[in-house]
């Protein structure tokens, strides 16, 4: 645990993506096999699962350190972290010990089943055994919460600089439903496995988003345009006659979508497709449709009847065995049309049109009816581009319309966590019916720094309740908020509820008074839902 604590502390101390590359190259030529593995599982989203609620961390840290449960939770926000404020408050430790990452994991993970007096007498003997840093990074695998500014991205470019391996391969190697109880280090890493390979995944592709208009890219010719569906992405699998989906997040969903599992009847083996998995019903239905399905590890035939789903195929990976990645796309999508359009409709599978368009002018107003065909905007692709790893800028570019946007008016505010525990960050948006004011979305993001430094005095003043952590302020502040698309929800007193919302502007030049109504907001929903 000291050189995995020490490796946390680097990293910490840095911004410099070079310094933190290196010092986990270094981790990864040093430490163990199993601690290895285990780090390479925990930045890549493959945490333990959590055996002690949050709550009982905070009472058991509170009474080890001797203060009362109220002193505890002020200083939390000003400390800015649970495990930190943990790591800070207990006295130091009547003994020292030396186990290993793994061991720690370990002994976390047989706290699961035990009683919950066993799991505090663990968790606690574990705390008078370890320094401050060593109980931080102890909290982050309780909790779960293991962030520390390393993406998957740049812990496989570690690990390839480590070993000496292809960055690309040790990225596709890293896909799919290993866990560290089910291989190896040597057998994820380093040696050849061909049972794995039959549902891997490759890495996916993702597109940067489009600020200003295509102009820039070059002749238009050069490129491809498709509809951006509002699905999940996801890459369809078919080797030794078996169906693998994964979505983008690289979770196995094949069970959630029962509708996948006749492919192999029409799709040769050694085929994988990228794609857009959507509720389907002579075309795309709105994404809150396919939401219900979202989470659902079985599907009742009602469900299938009513929100069926197919896959958008829009890029071949795979064909016959053959990595096809390097392929240029106008030849990938030439073989895909060959592989898709003979299909039958009972076929779960849909090949996205090509948009025609002669120019950039022309796309544009092609464009700008988006949201007639249930899409987001457009997705244009060089048509000599190969598929790549990662977000990598210069061949897909995501050209989404603007967004939706209203004007509310903020009346609940509660604090942020991490770094913004101090700030007011977290808000609640009503418009105005009549003389009342109804709240119909959250949001947190869109301010910057100085905004919600400005915003918090602003809500310590004028606070009127307080609901827990939550604040009930004086209406006054106007917001400008952006959506994606607006549904009708029972859930929400409104009757509505909005896609990714998030504050576009803090419409200082505008009073409560001249904010939107419910009635604007039920003619968006009649016009966008």
């Amino acid at each position: 645990m000291k050189a995995f604590a020490q490796l946390f502390t680097r990293i910490d101390e840095t911004t410099k993506t070079t310094v933190k590359t290196g010092a986990l190259a270094e981790y990864f030529q040093t430490a163990p096999d199993d601690d290895k593995l285990w780090t390479v599982a925990l930045f890549s989203g493959r945490r333990p699962r959590r055996a002690v609620t949050t709550t009982q961390l905070r009472e058991w840290a509170a009474e080890v350190a001797g203060i009362p449960l109220w002193l505890f939770e002020d200083a939390y926000p000003v400390v800015g972290d649970l495990s930190e404020t943990i790591a800070l408050v207990l006295p130091p430790p009547s003994q020292t010990t030396d186990h290993s990452l793994t061991h720690w994991i370990t002994a976390l993970k047989a706290l699961h089943d035990a009683p919950i007096e066993d799991r505090q007498s663990s968790i606690l003997a574990a705390w008078d055994s370890l320094g401050t840093t060593e109980r931080f990074v102890f909290n982050k695998l309780i909790t779960g919460g293991f962030r520390m500014g390393v993406s998957q991205k740049l812990m496989t470019r570690a690990l390839a600089q480590a070993t000496g391996q292809n960055e690309a391969d040790l990225a596709h190697r890293l896909m799919g439903d290993w866990t560290p109880e089910t291989t190896t280090y040597h057998a994820l890493i380093e040696a050849d496995d061909p049972a794995a390979a039959g549902s891997r995944p490759y890495p996916f592709y993702l597109a940067y988003a489009l600020e200003d208009t295509p102009q820039d890219l070059g002749p238009p010719e050069d490129w491809q345009a498709e509809w951006k569906w509002d699905g999940i992405r996801g890459q369809l699998i078919v080797r030794d006659r078996t169906v693998h989906v994964w979505s983008r997040g690289e979770e196995l969903v094949t069970d959630r979508y029962p509708e996948f599992a006749a492919v192999p009847d029409w799709l040769p083996d050694g085929t994988v497709l990228d794609g857009e998995i959507l509720a389907w019903n002579d075309g795309p239905l709105p994404f809150n449709a396919l939401q219900k399905r979202i989470g659902r590890k079985t599907v009742s035939k009602k469900m299938l009847s009513e929100i069926p789903v197919v896959l958008a195929a829009y890029d071949l990976l795979e064909w016959r065995g053959q990595d096809m990645r390097d392929v240029p796309l106008a030849d990938r999508r030439a073989q895909l049309e060959t592989l898709i359009a003979p299909l039958p409709q009972a076929a779960p599978l849909r090949l996205p049109a090509r948009l025609a368009f002669d120019s950039w002018e022309a796309l544009a107003e092609t464009r700008a009816t988006a949201r007639d065909h249930a899409a987001e905007g457009l997705m244009l692709k060089r048509r000599a581009g190969t598929y790549k790893v990662g977000r990598k800028k210069g061949d897909w570019w995501k050209w989404k319309l603007d967004p939706l946007t209203i004007d509310a008016v903020m009346i609940y505010a509660q604090a942020g966590s991490g770094r913004r525990a101090n700030l007011f960050t977290d808000f609640t948006f009503a418009v105005r019916n009549g003389d009342d004011l109804v709240p119909f979305t959250k949001a947190y993001s869109g301010l910057t720094d100085a905004e919600f430094r400005e915003i918090t005095q602003w809500v310590r003043k004028n606070t009127l309740q307080r609901f827990g952590p939550v604040r009930l302020v004086t209406p006054h502040h106007v917001f400008e908020i952006a959506f994606e698309g607006i549904q009708a929800s029972t859930r929400h007193k409104s009757g509505v509820a909005l896609r990714f919302p998030r504050m576009a502007r803090w419409r200082r030049d505008k009073p409560m008074a001249e904010a939107n109504t419910l009635d604007d907001l039920m003619d968006m929903l009649r016009t966008y839902g």
